[in-house]
């Protein structure tokens, strides 16, 4: 029994240790391609910032620059000033509109990195992703042991789980995206809203403004109209004729 035991243990610890070299593996083959992304050509990097579903991706600026979330500003900083003079238009004649779409895209990356306050909201936004990501798993789990089964999930594997935590790092930046809009176009509609309202009362005031001056211009002429009239009536009084008064009757 005690010979069973030893050995399950020693499976055991085999079966971590593989697992430990498995994601150890991983971990490398991930930096591996990190790095090898990190030098393409500026064709390469131009396509990569412009390509299909571009304005989706490039909402995270850290996928824009390719830098990790824990990365110092100034380590960012050397990295967005090594993109953009490899993208920059005057180093791709040859594509030079698309190259400045790819320039205005990384510059847009940089701003928001560089300001505490919108890199901490990136951050945020970061962490809430992970923390959605690990939520939604032991949801999974919860769901298939209650059922009976393996509680294994596919995000076990650090490739899928690193996978999963990106989509969901993605659409949580869209989800933001779109907020601001929105409260961009309401705030584009009110001040529409609010120019009409100045604009008609402009043209009213505008409309009474005339109608006053016209009014003013006019009162002479209604004056003189007025004082011709009284004199005419007052002449024509004068000639008018008056009947003799009666006398009294003597007797």
């Amino acid at each position: 029994m005690e010979s069973e035991t030893s050995i399950n243990n020693v499976n055991s610890d085999l079966d971590h240790s593989k697992v430990e070299n498995c994601f150890q593996e991983f971990y490398t083959e991930v930096k591996q391609i990190e790095k090898r992304d990190s030098v393409l050509t500026s064709k390469q990097q131009i396509d990569r910032l412009l390509r299909a579903g571009s304005s989706y991706f490039n909402l995270n600026p850290y996928e824009v620059l390719q830098v990790d979330y824990e990365l110092p500003v100034d380590e960012i900083k050397k990295k967005y000033k090594r993109l953009s003079i490899l993208v920059h238009p005057d180093k791709n004649t040859d594509d030079s509109e698309r190259a400045q779409q790819a320039f205005e895209v990384i510059n847009r990356a940089w701003k928001i990195l560089e300001n505490e306050k919108t890199r901490k909201r990136c951050l945020e936004i970061v962490a809430e992703a992970t923390g959605m990501t690990d939520l939604a798993i032991a949801e999974k789990r919860k769901k298939l042991k209650k059922e009976g089964k393996d509680t294994r999930v596919e995000e076990d594997d650090p490739l899928k789980y690193r996978r999963a935590v990106y989509v969901m790092t993605i659409k949580l930046f869209a989800d933001m995206e779109r907020k601001r809009r929105e409260l961009e176009q309401r705030d584009m509609e009110e001040r529409k809203r609010k120019r009409e309202t100045e604009i008609e009362a402009e043209e009213k005031a505008k409309v009474d403004k005339e109608w006053q001056k016209n009014f003013e211009e006019s009162r002479q002429g209604r004056v003189s109209s007025w004082q011709k009239f009284q004199h005419k009536k007052t002449k024509t009084s004068k000639g008018f004729f008056r009947p003799p008064k009666n006398k009294m009757e003597q007797r």
